[in-house]
């Protein structure tokens, strides 16, 4: 794959793990800036170790220690975790190519979102928890590869909770909302989601996107 051909939000696969783009950055040798989608690792390459794939439905991959399957024709509902497949963002509203955003509420097929933004019907799918009949593993490239015991725990949030190095959010931590230029404080967590004191709820893998937060205050406790 050419230079040219990488775009944020892209999916794809890297040392036979699925990830997705965030950044490209044409003035470095290592351009592509990726995060693995199992553990929000995140990872520096070029374009010519990538090789890219478009998530379709029946697709089933591990995010952030769980699995999911893309289902375009499911209705979503509260609660729910959308990919966006077809972005067509409204002036106000703020999500890229593959963005993945919790559904706050539904009104005739089109969602609002966690973090407020509205995204019609024809412009997702629903990412459906586990595996489900006939779904095509995208997790891996060649999940022949990969022990079986690797793939089980890849699909362990509390091996993530104990293990995640990089990033460990504590109630108390304050973080600027890049996009919207405000602070917020997490007041309550969940195994995988955050919430601020603004109301706003967003999945912990959020956190990672240096385009949307930057801890700017991080409580310790006695």
């Amino acid at each position: 794959m050419k230079l040219y051909q990488v775009r944020k939000g892209q999916f794809v696969f890297y040392e036979n793990e699925l990830h997705k783009v965030y950044s490209v950055k044409h003035m470095f040798k290592k351009s592509v800036h990726m995060y693995r989608l199992k553990d929000m690792k995140q990872v520096l390459t070029k374009a010519s170790d990538i090789e890219h794939y478009k998530p379709k439905h029946n697709d089933t991959f591990i995010f952030y220690g769980k699995r999911y399957t893309i289902d375009q024709y499911a209705k979503p509902q509260p609660g729910d975790y959308i990919l966006i497949v077809k972005p067509a963002p409204d002036f106000l509203d703020h999500y890229s190519l593959n963005e993945i955003e919790k559904v706050e509420s539904v009104e005739d097929g089109n969602v609002i979102t966690t973090r407020d933004n509205g995204v019609k019907h024809n412009e997702y799918v629903v990412m459906v928890p586990g595996r489900q009949d006939a779904s095509q593993e995208i997790a891996y490239y060649d999940k022949n590869l990969v022990p079986e015991e690797q793939q089980l725990q890849d699909e362990s949030i509390s091996y993530l909770a104990e293990n995640d190095d990089a990033l460990k959010p504590a109630v108390g931590d304050i973080y600027m909302d890049v996009q919207n230029n405000t602070k917020a404080m997490i007041v309550a967590m969940t195994d995988d989601e955050i919430v601020f004191g603004h109301g706003v709820r967003i999945h912990v893998a959020e956190l990672l996107n240096e385009t949307k937060y930057e801890l700017i205050y991080q409580f310790e406790a006695d």
